[in-house]
C-alpha cells in the first residue's frame, strides 16, 4: 500500500547506519570495553531524543520501556559489541542476516499472524544472497563470538516484535528515547563496576563514539521503530539485510576486499528478496490514505523529525 510503502526508505536508513557501525566499532573503538561501549552509544542518544520528545513514560510504558530497554539496548548492544570483537566481520554479519527469519518466527510465536509466503520467500532469498556474498571471506570463527552474535540476533528479534505490538500511547521518538535511556542507565553502574573509568576520548575515538550514538543509534533507532509501527514485521526484517551488505560494501571500498561475480550475484539476490517482501496492496484494494497511516501508531511521527515522513494534518 502506498501509505506503507513510503516508510520503506526511511526504515532502510537504520540498517545502513548499523552496517557502517561494524567498521567504525572494529576500527576505532576499544576492544575491551563492551559495557562502556554500549553505555556511550545508548545513553547520549536516549537523552538527546528525550529532550526532543519532551515526554516521560506513563502508565504501562514505564515497565514496557524498562523491558524493551533491556532487550533492544542493554543486552543487544553489549552482545553486538562482543561479537564485533570476537568474530570476523563477515561471520558476525552472516549470523545477523538471519534476523528476518527470526523476526518472522518470533512474531508468529508471540500470537502474531502467520507469516505471508512472500515474506518467507523474500527472507530466504535475501539470506541466501547475504550468505553468498559473505561466506568464504576468511577468518577463524570462535564459539564464544558466534554465541554472542546469535544471542544478539535473538534478543533483538523478541524486542523488535514486542515494540511493533505495543503501539498505543507513545510516538516513535518518545518510545525510542525511553528505551535507549533505560538501557543506558541499567548498564552505567555495571560498566563502572566491571570496567572502571570510561575510555579515553582521544584521537578518532570521539568522532567514532559520536557516530555510534547520534547516527547509528539516535537517528537509526527512531527510523527503525517508526518503520516497525507502519510496516509488516517481515518487510522490516528484510530491510535489515542491508545491515551486513553495507558492511561488505564498506569493506570493499575501505579495506580492499575482493568484489567479484559471487559478491555481485549475492547482492542481486538480496535486492530480489527485498522486492519480493515489499508492502503491496491486495488485488482490488483501494490505496490507504495518509490519514489512515498516521492514525494510532503513527501519531506524533509528524514533520520535522528528519527521517520520519510527515503525516497529514487532521
Amino acid at each position: 500500500m502506498e501509505a506503507n510503502a513510503r516508510w520503506v526508505l526511511p526504515t532502510a536508513l537504520a540498517p545502513i547506519a548499523w552496517g557502517a557501525n561494524y567498521h567504525i566499532t572494529h576500527a576505532y573503538l576499544p576492544a575491551d570495553r563492551p559495557l562502556w561501549g554500549a553505555v556511550l552509544r545508548a545513553l547520549p542518544a536516549g537523552l538527546l531524543l528525550l529532550a526532543l520528545a519532551r515526554r516521560r513514560p506513563h502508565g504501562p510504558w514505564w515497565w514496557r520501556s524498562a523491558l524493551l530497554g533491556l532487550l533492544n539496548t542493554a543486552v543487544f548492544f553489549v552482545l553486538l559489541y562482543l561479537a564485533s570483537q570476537l568474530l570476523p566481520t563477515s561471520a558476525a554479519a552472516t549470523v545477523m542476516a538471519a534476523s528476518p527469519l527470526a523476526m518472522l518466527l518470533t512474531a508468529w510465536a508471540l500470537a502474531g499472524p502467520r507469516p505471508h509466503r512472500a515474506h518467507l520467500a523474500g527472507a530466504l532469498v535475501g539470506l541466501a544472497g547475504v550468505a553468498l556474498t559473505l561466506l568464504g571471506t576468511g577468518g577463524a570463527i570462535g564459539w564464544t563470538g558466534l554465541a554472542a552474535s546469535a544471542g544478539a540476533m535473538l534478543v533483538s528479534s523478541v524486542g523488535y516484535v514486542l515494540a511493533a505490538r505495543w503501539r498505543e500511547g507513545a510516538d516513535p521518538l518518545a518510545a525510542t528515547s525511553w528505551q535507549l535511556t533505560a538501557g543506558g542507565l541499567v548498564l552505567l553502574p555495571l560498566a563502572a563496576a566491571a570496567e572502571g573509568a570510561p575510555p579515553a576520548m582521544d584521537g578518532p575515538a570521539l568522532p567514532a563514539f559520536g557516530y555510534a550514538a547520534l547516527i547509528a543509534t539516535a537517528l537509526a533507532f527512531t527510523c527503525w521503530f517508526a518503520g516497525l509501527r507502519h510496516l509488516p514485521a517481515g518487510t522490516v526484517g528484510l530491510l535489515g539485510l542491508l545491515n551486513p551488505l553495507t558492511g561488505v560494501l564498506l569493506g570493499t571500498a575501505l579495506d580492499g576486499d575482493a568484489f567479484g561475480p559471487r559478491q555481485g550475484a549475492g547482492l542481486a539476490l538480496v535486492v530480489a528478496g527485498i522486492l519480493l517482501g515489499r508492502p503491496r496492496a491486495p488485488a482490488g484494494a483501494a490505496p490507504a490514505t495518509d490519514t489512515g497511516a498516521g492514525t494510532g501508531a503513527g501519531t506524533g511521527a509528524g514533520t520535522g523529525r528528519g527521517c520520519l515522513p510527515g503525516r497529514r494534518a487532521t
